[in-house]
């Protein structure tokens, strides 16, 4: 495969970058942090470079992980100065769909394709390979990219043209933040109602109420483990974008503006850094 590069090596990042590096013939990295960047070129045979023009010059394919709007605008920009005619961005940040309509536009002004392709699953997924991709964008650049996105996702769908897949992405946390609380509140129950956590989620979770969060979650909840995963000041920035969104749809969403609130405690409390199953916490 032609040259690649990989922007962003924060939780989610440091692993698919791992999984592009045994993949690819040249793998170029880079990260704001060099911490994190030469930690990740101490383990990998990629090229580890100091700058985004170093890591996307001559770059076939470039790929995106980095934290909200602002970052992907300031990335994304310094990335069209140094790309050629052909290249293809994927961003695998979770962005507003105002951000990816202004990358894909301008990717395609400047002759490059352009693929907002947001990411569900966790650092577990990230770890595993096994993420699942939502992506906006033009069908034939969606399907080139499908040769960097499958090493490190098992489920990866075009959801329409340019925005659709942050749109899904949406959705997805949308579903999320009411799963995490219903979830923390029957744990909460369970614990005052003095039955064993391990033989409740054994009776329930192959039931209507399973879902990847009980199964991955309920356990560490149950043990106040929470240093670890999709941290809470990620998913305020994810729901966020769904609020405001939202309104621009003219449309109201109770839950996600409850649970939204349950966050802002957390990191109020000083637990913006934990998992999102921390809400059980504040119910203590």
């Amino acid at each position: 495969m032609t040259k690649c590069a990989f922007l962003g090596l924060g939780v989610m990042g440091y692993h698919m970058a791992g999984h592009l590096d045994v993949a690819v013939d040249e793998l170029r990295v880079w990260n704001r942090s060099p911490e994190k960047r030469d930690a990740w070129g101490k383990t990998h045979r990629g090229i580890v470079s100091s700058s985004i023009q170093g890591a996307v010059a001559g770059a076939g394919y470039v790929v995106m992980c980095v934290g909200d709007d602002n970052d992907v605008y300031s990335v994304f920009d310094q990335v069209m100065e140094y790309i050629g005619p052909g290249s293809i961005i994927i961003d695998h940040t979770t962005t507003s769909e105002k951000c990816a309509k202004y990358c894909y536009d301008t990717a395609l002004k400047n002759s490059c394709g352009f693929i907002d392709a947001p990411i569900s699953g966790g650092e577990t997924g990230a770890i595993n390979g096994t993420l699942t991709a939502m992506c906006g964008g033009d069908e034939e650049v969606f399907s080139r990219s499908l040769a960097v996105i499958s090493h490190y996702c098992k489920s990866i769908s075009l959801m329409g043209g340019s925005g659709s897949g942050q749109l899904t992405k949406m959705v997805n946390q949308i579903c999320i933040a009411g799963v995490l609380q219903g979830l923390a509140e029957g744990v909460y129950f369970a614990q005052k109602a003095d039955l064993d956590i391990e033989k409740v989620i054994k009776a329930i979770g192959k039931g209507a109420a399973q879902s990847w969060q009980m199964d991955n979650r309920a356990l560490t909840m149950d043990k106040g483990e929470y240093n670890f995963g999709f941290a809470v000041d990620h998913m305020r920035k994810d729901l966020d974008i769904v609020l405001k969104t939202s309104q621009k749809l003219n449309i109201s969403l109770s839950v996600v503006e409850m649970v939204d609130e349950f966050y802002a405690e957390l990191q109020r409390s000083g637990g913006g850094r934990l998992d999102t199953s921390s809400l059980l916490k504040r119910l203590k």
